[in-house]
């Protein structure tokens, strides 16, 4: 990884799917009546039947070392990302135009959670396939601090959410995968199955950055940049600058594994999560801050993903 123009053409490849999805919308092909039938195609099917596709697949699998220690950095990571968040929202929140608490904690929110899915899966796939699985088990403990300090930060308390974690079809699968693999039993997997995982797997990645494009869209006309410009501002040098380079210092000086060095540093570089907008609405949070810190990060990404996926590999001596 040591050309610009490869990288970032590579990482618009991945947002043109994105903007095809957008323009599906506009065109009334992919209708928001679909969004809900066809997320939860993608999240209960399709995307389970990827990551078990990549545990089945992937001897590293085989080692309890690295299914335990990625889950801790993407929940250490994100409590991190959420705790500078809240320093700065209640420090400074008025100053750049969080005047509520319902602005406030749609910032915390949105700013600490880092696309950490849809995004960095095909460019693991692209730059770092040896990583992919590896992503796929560290975005397990982001889910966990998604559905536990994102909760606590939404609704002012955790409740019985975390249970949709325990229960979701992607962890379950992966848990799963690990364990067939572990113990050998994915050896004796009837071939036809292991064919059916892997093509819907395929689907997971394409449907779920078309729906993202669909969503963005959506919410454009809500947009205020004027208005949000010292928020954008803050959140861009919070989520795109700040949390960028603790990540890749950590990686550096405090691991030696590449491909966990790969993780962080495709991790580094995302923008904020779209989900969040749905919890900000869902607890009746500002929805107008969360639109404005996801979708202006999300956009400003599209120049800054190729720069730090060239920078950090220099800085982690990873070749590619």
């Amino acid at each position: 990884m040591d050309d610009l123009l490869p990288i970032a053409s590579r990482v618009f490849g991945v947002f043109l799917v994105m903007i095809a999805g957008g323009f599906c919308r506009r065109a009334r092909w992919l209708t928001a009546e679909a969004d809900r039938s066809l997320a939860n195609l993608t999240a209960n099917v399709l995307l389970p039947a990827l990551f078990f596709d990549r545990m089945i697949s992937s001897e590293s699998a085989r080692s309890l070392t690295s299914t335990w220690f990625p889950p801790l950095l993407g929940f250490a990571f994100t409590a991190l990302g959420i705790g500078l968040a809240a320093l700065v929202a209640y420090l400074i929140g008025p100053r750049i135009g969080l005047k509520t608490e319902a602005h406030r904690r749609a910032f915390v929110l949105c700013v600490g959670i880092c696309n950490y899915g849809y995004i960095p899966l095909p460019l693991a796939q692209q730059f770092y396939p040896e990583a992919e699985v590896t992503l796929i088990v560290h975005n397990v403990g982001v889910d966990l601090a998604l559905w536990s300090l994102g909760i606590l930060v939404v609704a002012g308390r955790v409740g019985t959410q975390w249970r949709r974690l325990i229960a979701s079809p992607p962890l379950v699968a992966v848990l799963i995968g690990v364990a067939l693999k572990q113990t050998g039993a994915s050896d004796y997997l009837p071939l036809p199955f292991l064919q059916m995982t892997r093509a819907l797997g395929q689907c997971a990645v394409p449907l779920g950055l078309l729906l993202g494009g669909a969503i963005i869209v959506d919410y454009l006309p809500r947009m205020k940049w004027h208005e949000g410009k010292r928020v954008l501002a803050v959140a861009s040098v919070l989520r795109l600058l700040i949390v960028p380079c603790v990540m890749l210092l950590f990686a550096r000086f405090a691991l030696g594994e590449p491909t966990l060095q790969q993780v962080l540093l495709l991790q580094a570089a995302m923008p904020a999560a779209t989900f969040p907008i749905v919890l900000v609405r869902l607890y009746g949070q500002d929805v107008g801050t969360a639109v404005q810190v996801v979708l202006g990060t999300s956009l400003i990404a599209i120049v800054t993903i190729p720069l730090w996926l060239l920078a950090g590999a220099w800085w982690l001596g990873l070749g590619g």
